[in-house]
């Protein structure tokens, strides 16, 4: 019996095709997402992108003066208080100034004492010519010189004293120039941010990056972004509870503090400085309630489900 080979080999050559077709497709796995979103408890909700910030806003710090940094009293980390030293800056230059100005202004001093000296002289001078029984004893033209003579002794002393004056105010200046060198905390607050060490260069004119950031973390707040289109249904004590992202599990319930009164455009929070702008948004401000299920950073993001009060309200 004669076997159809062409037919046999035909078969195979499709049968062949088909799984290579079929081995090549790409395979579709279910996976699970390693965290699951974070879910609402409330009927009714508001979503939001919630971020951390202290209860006094973020601080750059500055500074008076320009100049290099000669101490860091403070790291990241330190609760300092108000008034507390933060950095000082070198005096050197302005430590010779204060030496220039208080010697100028001892070479003040000492002319008015001969000023002074001059006018009562001049003083005496005159009077013994007013007190002559005789007025042929002195001419007339000697009287007039010593007249002369003491108003211009007076002129010179005022001038000295202004000259004083003006040396005073020099080392004043100079005196606070140099207590503006040392920088200190303008209030009871945490340092979030430090980025100048000692022997660097700091400018008074404002940075584009601070060197310096400090702020209240006690309580922390949290501002909300809320659509602009959905910033109608906002109540100010409706309910408000935040998830921390990575881990819906571990959560802040929110107080109301205040809305911010200008809605502004929104820009996706990726840190860049060229952030895209997105809608607009009503800012929330909120405190975090403690005790706060799990440790909570400046600058966090956390999402945001408030309870909607408005669709309430509608259906009532």
């Amino acid at each position: 019996m004669k076997i159809p080979v062409l037919p046999l080999v035909a078969l195979g050559c499709f049968a062949w095709a088909v799984s290579s077709v079929l081995s090549s497709q790409p395979r579709r796995v279910v996976t699970e997402p390693p965290v699951m979103p974070p879910r609402t408890t409330f009927a009714q909700t508001i979503a939001a992108t919630g971020l951390v910030e202290p209860s006094s806003e973020t601080i750059s710090v500055g500074t008076h003066r320009s100049g290099v940094v000669e101490k860091v009293f403070v790291k990241l980390g330190d609760e300092v208080r108000q008034g507390q030293p933060l950095l000082k800056l070198d005096t050197r230059d302005l430590d010779a100034e204060l030496a220039v100005t208080q010697a100028q202004l001892a070479e003040a001093q000492a002319q008015v004492a001969v000023a002074e000296a001059e006018r009562i002289q001049a003083r005496r001078n005159l009077d013994y010519a007013e007190k002559l029984d005789d007025a042929r004893a002195i001419s007339a033209e000697e009287r007039t010189q010593r007249e002369t003579s003491l108003a211009t002794v007076s002129a010179r002393l005022e001038a000295s004293q202004a000259a004083v004056r003006l040396a005073q105010a020099r080392v004043e200046v100079t005196r606070t120039a140099i207590q503006r060198s040392i920088v200190n905390a303008p209030l009871d607050a945490t340092v979030l941010q430090l980025k100048v060490r000692a022997g660097e260069f700091i400018s008074a004119s404002p940075a584009s990056s601070p060197w310096m950031t400090l702020g209240q973390t006690h309580p922390l707040h949290l501002r909300a972004d809320v659509d602009e289109h959905e910033a109608w249904r906002i109540q100010a004590q409706a309910s408000a509870v935040a998830h921390v992202r990575g881990n819906p599990d571990l959560k802040a319930n929110l107080e109301f503090v205040c809305f911010e009164p200008m809605v502004i455009p929104k820009k996706s929070l990726t840190g860049d400085a060229t952030e895209r702008v997105d809608t607009r948004v009503l800012q929330v401000i909120y405190r975090l309630q403690k005790p706060a299920s799990a440790a909570l950073f400046v600058g966090q993001q956390m999402d945001v489900f408030i309870v909607d009060a408005s669709r309430k309200k509608i259906n009532e």
